[in-house]
């Protein structure tokens, strides 16, 4: 079982919080650090000291790792335009050496569109349809061809369809709880599909219905990588349990109910219940990026157990 941190900087973090963050992920044997990409805090946090752009902070984060996976969950497909992303993203893995996934999805909080003036269309999924055929056809067309598309929402013409990633195949994930169009489209192009904050009835329902998916468009349901994504917030008594829970603001019962909450071995029971429900890896949602020593009891009492 892969354990991978995963972070939502919107609610208030520079990127010197996030460097300390992917070290420790790094130094604690973790599998990969990936972020959100908004810009815009949720609830009541305060997001000060304010928005860190995704691809940025990665560009950053890969000179300064050597191991560790790194990427998004997801990058909203309403902040960029595919040609410009494909660009980004290939530039990112070659400074990382081959370190880079892409998660891609369709953009769906309308709010921060509006704060920062970033248009915000109707038909998002079918433009994300055509932006992860954009990306994945200008990183596998060969070095001295070009690339064309002529879709409704995007049109390319002679494309040099450079730079490359230093990945031969920069991996995909696609995720999502849409019991249609969602698996028809990780079929088509991922990777990964992960489920987001999903109870294991739903995970396994829904991964179900992506491995028909897959299956039906020609391709090996194990060829995937199936994944959850859970809030964390795991102490070595109750006591520290329920200052964890108190930081971010959560009710315990609701965390162990949703999430990963409770004693490392309530969290282990936890994790290997996903396994069962057909879960590969885990993104461990980690809302208090201050608190490393939550990083390191997981490290320590969690994923030894998971082997």
């Amino acid at each position: 079982m892969d354990l991978r941190i995963f972070t939502e900087p919107q609610q208030g973090a520079s990127y010197d919080t996030l460097l300390s963050v992917a070290k420790a992920t790094e130094e604690l044997g973790y599998d990969a650090f990936f972020r959100s990409d908004h810009y815009l805090r949720m609830g009541s946090a305060d997001g000060l000291p304010g928005p860190t752009d995704a691809w940025i902070t990665l560009a950053g984060l890969a000179r300064e790792t050597k191991r560790i996976r790194l990427g998004t969950l997801m990058t909203a497909g309403t902040f960029r335009l595919p040609g410009v992303l494909a660009i980004q993203v290939a530039q990112v893995d070659q400074m990382s050496g081959g370190r880079v996934e892409l998660g891609l999805g369709a953009g769906w909080y309308e709010e921060e569109h509006t704060a920062y003036g970033i248009p915000f269309p109707k038909e998002k999924f079918a433009r994300l349809e055509e932006q992860l055929a954009v990306i994945t056809g200008l990183w596998s067309t060969p070095v001295g061809q070009t690339f064309d598309f002529n879709g409704p929402y995007y049109q390319l013409k002679d494309s040099p369809a450079l730079p490359k990633p230093a990945q031969d195949k920069v991996p995909v994930i696609i995720g999502g709880h849409g019991a249609k169009r969602t698996p028809r489209l990780a079929a088509r192009f991922a990777d990964e599909f992960n489920i987001p904050f999903a109870s294991i009835e739903d995970t396994e329902r829904q991964f179900g219905r992506v491995r028909e998916a897959v299956e039906a468009h020609g391709r090996k349901p194990d060829d995937l990588v199936y994944s959850n994504a859970l809030v964390a917030c795991v102490g070595k008594d109750d006591a520290e349990v329920a200052r964890r829970a108190a930081v971010i603001g959560r009710d315990i019962d609701e965390l162990k109910a949703n999430g990963l909450a409770g004693s490392p071995d309530e969290v282990v029971d936890k994790i290997n219940r996903y396994r069962e429900a057909g879960s590969s890896r885990v993104y461990l949602q980690i809302l208090d990026l201050h608190d490393l020593d939550h990083l390191e009891l997981i490290a320590s009492r969690v994923q030894p157990q998971l082997g």
